[in-house]
């Protein structure tokens, strides 16, 4: 039911073109006042603009950074609900859920999920190996780190999880008439996206099948359930404890959180181990809870639209 919402006569796949081109711009946008807030920095230091990751964070204070930098997203958020509703002329609703309303129980549910296991395996590693990390808490940058980072990150990742679960799982499964293609396709696109992380500098490409495999796993929530709750609770407890808890030198978001690991990064095993084994866990209790059933057709099947009464029969194909 979940794609079958943006099977409507007068929607196309083009329309899911223009409506990528119009959050793009508005996120373009929202990286103005960052933009004009370094070079207005620049100026008064006469010094030249920071053209690393690195540089960047030591040029500015890491929480009017990260402010500035997650600002974006609350544009880009104009921007899906412009493309949802002005040129789809869709109810946002319809890009989050396919229940009623949106179900804020299973929010929270995944949230506190995920959030508990971060938490628990952040203090293991830091118990386990503490030379690998460092206390940076300060109480007065921690606060003003929570005030910014409780509202906006949940924004930040509500954005993504909407374009990607939402809108261009909408827009693919509009396009391939089936459940596999916009699955396969939004992981990819969203694995692909986070290659531009500083991480991926030091760890190389293989990080990538993490990101791949984090919006597959996301996907599947998605399809299952019908809805995009479950993401939502997920990629907002995954970046808020990151944000709050641990940040390094080498994270795309450097944080005043209370650990700092100073350790260099590799790739290892802790790359697979989510995917194979965490993950699976995490969409069996959901599976339990929740009572899903159909896999197989819910994440391959072909969608099949009933075609309303009042909609001349010839200006559909009964299977899409």
């Amino acid at each position: 039911m979940f794609i079958i919402q943006a099977f409507t006569p007068k929607n196309s796949f083009g329309k899911y073109l223009l409506g990528s081109l119009i959050i793009i711009l508005a996120s373009f946008a929202g990286q103005l006042p960052l933009t004009i807030a370094i070079a207005i920095k620049a100026l008064t230091r006469g010094s030249s603009m920071p053209t690393t990751n690195a540089q960047l964070y030591r040029f500015m204070d890491q929480n009017l950074m990260l402010f500035l930098l997650l600002l974006s997203f609350v544009f880009a958020l104009g921007g899906i609900m412009l493309a949802v509703i002005k040129l789809h002329h869709q109810k946002f609703k319809e890009i989050i859920t396919s229940r009623h309303k949106i179900d804020w129980k299973r929010i929270l549910f995944s949230f506190f999920i995920w959030a508990l296991f971060s938490v628990a395996t952040t203090l293991y590693a830091y118990y386990a190996s503490p030379e690998d990390y460092e206390v940076q808490f300060n109480l007065n940058k921690f606060l003003i780190l929570c005030v910014i980072a409780i509202p906006m990150i949940p924004i930040q990742t509500t954005v993504e999880e909407l374009v990607f679960r939402g809108y261009l799982m909408q827009g693919f499964g509009l396009l391939a008439k089936n459940r596999w293609f916009p699955l396969a396709m939004t992981s990819l696109i969203f694995g692909c996206m986070h290659l531009l992380n500083p991480e991926v500098e030091e760890m190389g490409y293989i990080i990538s099948l993490y990101y791949i495999g984090t919006g597959l796993c996301l996907g599947i929530m998605t399809l299952m359930d019908d809805g995009t709750e479950l993401a939502l609770g997920f990629h907002a407890a995954n970046n808020l404890i990151a944000a709050l808890l641990i940040t390094s030198d080498w994270s795309v978001l450097q944080t005043p959180a209370i650990l700092k690991e100073i350790t260099k990064p590799s790739a290892g095993i802790d790359i697979l181990l989510p995917i194979l084994i965490i993950y699976p866990i995490l969409l069996f209790i959901f599976a339990k809870k929740y009572k899903w059933s159909g896999w197989k057709d819910k994440l391959t099947g072909k969608i099949v639209f009933p075609v309303p009464e009042k909609v001349n029969p010839n200006s559909f194909n009964n299977e899409y």
